[in-house]
């Protein structure tokens, strides 16, 4: 009879040429097109659209969101789990454990519960909150690595890796430059490397995430800014963290002998680290591998599941085998991406004065 009742509701998400929207709150959640009103799981760029009127989010994930759309915009926050009523539904933020104050958004109207995920990891991270399964009927997921071949290993087991590499290109006489994303994944490395081992510098993009996530409270090794450090500087003991943009540029040059590495869930896949020209891979995601995909979405008990960026057919068969109703939502989300986010560039190049005022 509750299944009935729910089917003779309108969708409380629906799929437009702006992104998904509720009617029923007349809200956008992850807007890939301006809006006037969004909700926004994350600051990463497919997530996160400048030029919206009005944005809500995390009050953990509100710093580095204002860093991406801009410290002019105007950011409601909330704490995770604190409820807010939108004209007829009830809306609530909920840990993703992707990076800093990314959410998973819980809407409910008259019993009927959807959620979308934004992206997501299950493993432990500790710059952000970690994630929490949330009981719904609809459950909207993720699928980037949604391939049975994406396993991750022990993240202890990664970090011991990198501060080995970095340890024998110290012997060398080599700089170790660790190439992630800027915001949310170099962080994690940051927070995992051993510090203790050497000095640590960061590329202008990185070091001003690094500033967003000092100012809400994240702990973090000390880091110097690349281009405060003086020409001829020796860079041999050093780890330097860096987007993938950064790879091959005249940037690199400054550092003399050197060795690369690239942090990232791809680098599971032979050849991927062929294919970016780098020394090492390390297999290191911000995402939900195969097995975490498939134990978070059991663990919402969602009726129908709509997967969106990724593997999805693929995640799609299996949770059917399971007996989960699931399909493909077309979206305007990239997933895990080794490319810079719109405005990194200019980021790279002004470094973390460039927000210092608005900070």
């Amino acid at each position: 009879r509750n299944a009935a009742k729910r089917r003779d509701l309108m969708p409380l998400l629906e799929t437009t040429e702006r992104g998904l929207y509720c009617p029923a709150g007349d809200f956008f959640v992850d807007p890939w097109r301006p809006v006037a009103r969004a909700v926004v799981t994350h600051a990463h760029a497919d997530h996160a659209c400048g030029g919206c009127e009005r944005y809500l989010t995390t009050r953990a994930g509100r710093h580095v969101l204002q860093a991406r759309v801009g410290f002019e915009a105007a950011v409601d926050a909330l704490e995770y789990g604190e409820p807010l009523r939108v004209n007829d539904v009830a809306v609530s933020l909920h840990p993703a454990g992707h990076i800093l104050g990314s959410a998973q958004v819980r809407v409910e109207q008259r019993g009927e519960v959807w959620v979308v995920s934004g992206d997501y990891k299950v493993e432990p991270d500790p710059t952000c909150a970690a994630f929490e399964p949330v009981r719904c009927h609809v459950f909207v997921s993720e699928s980037t690595f949604g391939l049975p071949i994406y396993r991750w290993s022990p993240e202890a087991d990664v970090f011991a890796d990198v501060n080995a590499w970095w340890r024998a290109n110290q012997a060398e006489g080599k700089a170790s430059v660790l190439f992630a994303y800027s915001l949310g994944k170099a962080q994690r490395l940051l927070a995992g490397v051993d510090r203790s081992v050497g000095p640590i510098a960061c590329h202008g993009a990185v070091e001003n995430m690094n500033r967003m996530y000092r100012a809400t409270g994240v702990d973090l090794p000390e880091t110097s800014y690349v281009g405060e450090v003086p020409r001829g500087a020796d860079w041999g003991r050093s780890l330097i963290v860096a987007p993938p943009s950064a790879n091959g540029s005249a940037w690199m040059r400054r550092f003399g002998p050197s060795a690369s590495g690239f942090a990232s869930g791809w680098m599971r896949v032979r050849g991927a680290r062929r294919r970016r020209a780098v020394d090492r891979g390390f297999v290191l995601s911000d995402h939900a591998d195969w097995p975490g995909l498939l134990g978070a979405i059991a663990a919402t008990g969602a009726e129908r599941v709509l997967l969106t960026h990724g593997f999805t057919a693929a995640l799609a068969r299996r949770l059917v085998e399971l007996g989960v109703a699931a399909e493909a939502l077309v979206t305007g989300y990239q997933g895990e991406r080794d490319d810079p986010s719109p405005g990194e560039t200019e980021a790279d190049a002004a470094g973390p004065e460039s927000r210092e005022a608005e900070a």
